[in-house]
């Protein structure tokens, strides 16, 4: 275990140690932040395949203290340094994206164009070796008895994460925070699409039993029929059914203890920034108006742990990158509660 006797909790936080300052090593932590630097499928605003490095420099501002967890931060939290390699792989193919998704948008045809054949070939061959890769790198850290917070990148990024999570966990339930279903069944004809993550979760993974989506505000007609024929695998609380619920009277309280009930006893958090205002996240890739106030989030995951379910894990995906770093301030301070909730909820093991 580290040494936390020279320690000092309440001082700013130091660079030349880990995230939030913390003086642990990978060995020594229970839970390892694992930065996956990829947006290669984004097709609107970029810059998320760099926002690990950007939420760690922001959490040294983030006072270590958690009224709701004080103590958890001692188990020890640690971020690996993100993989270079798979961010020139993803620069590479972000820019045959784009040059891709230029060329379709105009109605051309991909089979009469051999380079655009060879861009989309190469595209969801990267998806695949991402895929591959994050399993490989989770799966490690869940068979040595860590905990494991993924950082995106876009959303696709968690899929592999979701793979090692049911070979150690078995059964379990995805709680999804997002302004998208995220269930296309490809997007732009890319299979491993931010925008499809979820449909290929659910369509590969059969443990996984449910996934509660909320904040949705922005879908296809394609999502809205997979939704209502899953077979209530899928529950969907829609930004406006909530807004208009909680202006007619009921509480968040009454709409977030509806929302657990759902959810099985092992829980994943899939949290894509953009579920909230965009106020918290303008840089966001696909930012849509309306969405959640930070507490409002943390007040639902909070209560998942209260009601004896166990968090199994978590990611947090989109996190743009701005010019006042405004959007990783905001996510480095949703980082730590998470981190904080994720040993909360694992302390009786």
């Amino acid at each position: 275990m580290a040494d936390l006797s020279r320690f000092d909790p309440n001082a700013a936080g130091n660079p030349n140690n880990n995230i939030f300052g913390l003086p642990f090593s990978e060995e020594d932590a229970q839970l390892v932040l694992l930065p996956v630097p990829w947006e290669v499928t984004v097709s609107y605003g970029a810059g998320t395949a760099r926002s690990a490095e950007h939420i760690c420099k922001a959490s040294l501002q983030v006072d270590l203290f958690d009224t709701q967890a004080p103590d958890a931060w001692k188990k020890g939290f640690y971020m690996r340094d993100v993989n270079k390699k798979i961010l020139l792989k993803s620069d590479y193919l972000r820019k045959e994206a784009e040059l891709y998704i230029d060329y379709i948008s105009k109605g051309d045809l991909v089979e009469k164009n051999k380079f655009m054949c060879k861009s989309l070939r190469e595209i969801n061959e990267g998806g695949k070796l991402l895929n591959n890769w994050v399993y490989e790198q989770t799966t490690d850290l869940l068979k040595q008895g860590k905990l494991v917070g993924l950082i995106g990148g876009d959303h696709s990024t968690p899929l592999g994460y979701f793979k090692a999570q049911a070979e150690k966990h078995g059964q379990f339930g995805i709680l999804q925070i997002d302004a998208h279903c995220d269930l296309r069944r490809s997007y732009n004809d890319f299979t491993y699409s931010h925008a499809s993550v979820m449909y290929n979760a659910l369509g590969e993974i059969p443990e996984i039993q449910k996934l509660v989506q909320v904040g949705v505000r922005d879908l296809c007609e394609e999502e809205w029929a997979y939704i209502n024929n899953s077979n209530s695998r899928v529950i969907t609380y829609f930004d406006q059914q909530l807004k208009e619920r909680l202006f007619e009277g009921e509480t968040w309280k009454q709409l977030v203890n509806e929302m657990i009930q759902h959810l099985p006893q092992k829980v994943h958090i899939s949290f894509d920034i953009d579920g909230l205002d965009p106020k918290l996240c303008p840089h966001t890739g696909t930012p849509v108006q309306g969405g959640f106030e930070a507490e409002q989030v943390l007040y639902l995951f909070n209560k998942i742990v209260e009601s004896g379910r166990t968090l199994i894990g978590f990611d947090l995906v989109e996190v743009g990158v701005g010019e006042y770093d405004w959007d990783s301030n905001v996510g480095a301070h949703l980082l730590w509660r998470m981190s904080n909730l994720l040993i909360k909820s694992n302390m009786h093991d």
